[in-house]
């Protein structure tokens, strides 16, 4: 494990701070992890396909191109992107 240490040239407490920062980007992250699974829960409910299944079958060119596909796609993109963002 990495030991990161941080000097201040100030008098003032960069711990806080530091984890503050953290504890809002984590909170700011999970939220935005819900908002994308509520949207991918409504795509799946308007095409009554789950997000897996329609992936599949988009890749394998049985979805022709739509502007609610592109928008579903990059909702699941962007929730792959934000659950690896989420663990580190």
């Amino acid at each position: 494990m990495a030991d990161l240490r941080l000097v201040s040239s100030r008098n003032h407490q960069l711990k806080p701070l530091v984890e503050a920062a953290l504890t809002n980007e984590l909170r700011l992250t999970e939220a935005g992890i819900r908002r994308t699974e509520q949207r991918l829960m409504k795509f799946e409910e308007k095409y009554d396909l789950g997000t897996q299944d329609f992936i599949a079958r988009y890749e394998n060119d049985e979805m022709k191109e739509t502007m609610d596909f592109d928008e579903w796609i990059g909702e699941f993109r962007l929730l792959g992107r934000l659950r690896e963002r989420w663990i580190y």
